[in-house]
């Protein structure tokens, strides 16, 4: 027992001069290798936060609680750069198994207004009636149908602001109010923006003919083509809504982060539309009764 009372006395004087080595040979390097270390942390936490992964959150603060005790009480086998090494390394395995998250959390920063935002024509949402909204979502389902029965192959993207600058920048800029008609003239196979996707913003068609990034996921069925892969790819990096149809089978899709949703009928787009449309109707809302006060 003496012993062992000894020699932890002597890891704990061991350790009391290391801390004191450490501020008394302190250099500007130091403080910057603890900023990115502590950085890394906080972003690895937030990122688990952020996505209800909290029994996780708790499992990596774990093991680094249990690294860090081990580089206190064993720095014979547990030095500084494996210490090192161990925390990155957990931190890496973290980010992996969120890696859709952290893109998403990278690209859709919608709220930052600056580089990846959208910043072409219609990229501020307006404040429009219940009617103009209900009008919208009529003649995107009755164009979704009508193509479906013809087997029109269409991609459309519900963007809430949040898609990366160099996707609009792929297509042509359209700016013009929906309809039915000028949905079904864009994706008719002979147009020279079919093969491309229809950017949707509020209540205006913002762009068409744009470039989406395909998901690299291989879990999903073989049948799904490039239009497909596009409209799923875009769901994993940014915060929209894809709307699909076959141009093999006139199936419709909607597609949310990644999850797809096949054979839409009339209710299951409408849901889909209402959802989207319905954080801009609350934001008119407020800015009326803003304007009342």
């Amino acid at each position: 027992m003496g012993n062992q009372l000894l020699t932890f006395a002597q890891d704990m004087t061991a350790l009391g001069k290391s801390i004191l080595r450490f501020f008394t040979d302190f250099q500007w390097i130091y403080g910057v290798e603890i900023f990115l270390f502590f950085l890394l942390i906080f972003y690895v936490s937030k990122v688990l936060r952020d996505n209800d992964a909290t029994k996780l959150m708790v499992g990596y603060w774990f093991f680094l609680l249990i690294g860090g005790g081990m580089k206190i009480f064993s720095a014979e086998l547990f030095t500084e750069q494996f210490f090192l090494f161990f925390v990155l390394l957990v931190s890496l395995f973290m980010l992996i198994l969120f890696n859709v998250e952290v893109k998403k959390s990278l690209w859709d920063v919608h709220s930052s207004g600056k580089g990846v935002l959208e910043k072409t024509l219609g990229a501020g949402a307006e404040v429009r009636s219940q009617a103009d909204t209900e009008r919208c979502i009529s003649n995107i389902i009755k164009a979704l149908q009508n193509m479906s029965k013809n087997n029109v192959g269409a991609l459309i993207v519900l963007s809430k602001g949040s898609l990366p600058k160099q996707v609009l920048q792929s297509g042509v800029t359209i700016d013009a109010e929906i309809s039915t008609q000028l949905i079904e003239g864009i994706f008719f196979p002979k147009a020279p923006l079919h093969d491309g996707a229809m950017v949707i913003h509020g209540h205006k068609i913002q762009s068409a003919g744009c470039f989406l990034p395909l998901t690299q996921k291989t879990s999903y069925p073989k049948e799904y083509g490039t239009r497909h892969r596009a409209g799923i790819g875009i769901t994993e990096v940014a915060n929209v809504i894809s709307l699909v149809v076959s141009e093999e089978t006139g199936i419709i899709s909607v597609v949310k982060q990644g999850n797809v949703t096949r054979y839409a009928d009339y209710d299951i787009l409408l849901d889909a539309l209402k959802d989207y449309y319905w954080q801009e109707m609350f934001l008119a809302d407020k800015k009326r009764s803003g304007g009342l006060k």
